[in-house]
């Protein structure tokens, strides 16, 4: 077992394991794990599920400041752009491996004066679309040549993992370059029929926005974006799907209806019209996804919301939802176009008894109206 030695707040040696031994005893410890929590004066500890589990890792009881802050320089390592943004901002996003077991999505974070790590395990497969449960008609979107293709939901709701099976898809059956943009980089995609290139924030580009527009400079059919947090990738995305390229990203909101919104309002008052209609024209998909505990407590199962392009929506999203003419009303009424709303498919989740009433309640959009939905199954 590898040691590091770190000089404890009293001033002794202390000795206690390298961060990869760390991770091999969390995982082992619990296989389903999906993250790992570093804070000081609580032990290592692994999410699983709703809740955490302590984990006991021989030479090393409780964390320190010190040994915090000695594992955030261990993940942090040569990214000296993470560390400069730490130092500045207070908090910083990079990725961290441990060779033949696992990648992790690290963020690494301030608070009361210390440091504190939270790692996210990454799959080392990238999982198909059907494989995710998720509506197999989403994987037409890998058939699309032009066009904005937004999945949204609230942090581990599964985005970036459906956006690889995507690309994952592309990359299988078409010849074509694609680019990606994350922050960090989670799935590694080798080159299949496509030629994948993969940029991380901090260690590759210093923002989404600059790596975007070169980008347009490097000749890809594909451009999958980490995320669309501010006005200027934003901007830039919606222009490269107007002029014939694939544009994936994320967006952290909770429905197809706040996503539209979202966009919207990244931009002053007398632009919000001109993105209104360029959002209209160039969008193709908003795929917002929940993922709810199941029944049988077998993990979690997504409740996906699926908003497609069509002459309705497009009108909607363009001229602004009025009463009777809501993107959830075109949702509601989609069938035919594979459009589907979080409450019918939670309510379809309730009725097949994968998901237990209480819960889904829990996760819907309007709860009374799904209650009232369900009234039928209440007991007399």
């Amino acid at each position: 077992m590898g040691v590091n030695l770190a000089v404890t707040s009293e001033g002794a040696v202390a000795a206690r394991p390298a961060l990869p031994e760390i991770v091999r005893i969390a995982l082992e410890a619990f296989p389903s794990g999906s993250d790992l929590f570093f804070s000081p004066g609580r032990p290592v500890q692994v999410g699983c599920g709703p809740s955490l589990a302590a984990v006991d890792v021989p030479g090393l009881g409780k964390l320190t400041p010190d040994d915090t802050a000695s594992i955030a320089l261990e993940v942090m390592g040569a990214h000296s752009m993470a560390a400069a943004k730490l130092a500045e901002e207070g908090a910083c996003d990079l990725s961290y491996s441990v060779p033949s077991l696992a990648r992790l999505r690290a963020n690494i974070f301030n608070q009361r004066g210390t440091r504190a790590i939270v790692m996210r395990v990454i799959a080392t497969t990238i999982p198909a679309i059907e494989d995710l449960g998720l509506p197999p008609h989403i994987g037409d979107i890998a058939e699309l040549l032009n066009g904005l293709v937004l999945v949204t939901g609230p942090t581990a709701s599964g985005k970036s993992t459906t956006l690889a099976a995507l690309v994952d898809k592309i990359n299988r059956q078409r010849a074509c370059h694609i680019i990606t943009i994350e922050d960090p980089i989670e799935f590694l995609h080798s080159h299949k029929r496509s030629t994948v290139h993969q940029r991380e924030l901090h260690s590759d580009t210093p923002s989404f926005a600059l790596a975007l527009r070169a980008a347009l400079r490097e000749a890809p059919h594909v451009i999958l974006v980490g995320e669309m947090r501010d006005r200027e990738t934003t901007e830039i995305a919606v222009e490269a799907a107007e002029t014939g390229h694939l544009v994936l990203s994320t967006v952290h909101t909770i429905d197809a209806s706040e996503t539209v919104e979202r966009i919207v309002g990244l931009f002053p008052l007398n632009d919000q019209h001109t993105i209104r209609m360029r959002f209209a024209r160039c969008f193709r998909y908003v795929i917002a996804q929940r993922l709810i505990p199941r029944q049988d407590g077998a993990g979690r199962i997504p409740a996906v919301e699926i908003l497609r392009s069509t002459v309705r929506t497009r009108e909607y999203i363009e001229k602004g939802e009025s009463q009777g003419k809501t993107l959830l009303d075109a949702m509601r009424d989609g069938n035919l176009y594979g459009m589907q709303h979080f409450d019918g498919e939670i309510e379809r989740l309730i009725r097949s008894g994968q998901v237990d009433m209480h819960t889904g309640l829990g996760y819907a959009t309007n709860p009374g109206n799904l209650e009232l939905e369900l009234s039928d199954m209440l007991p007399v």
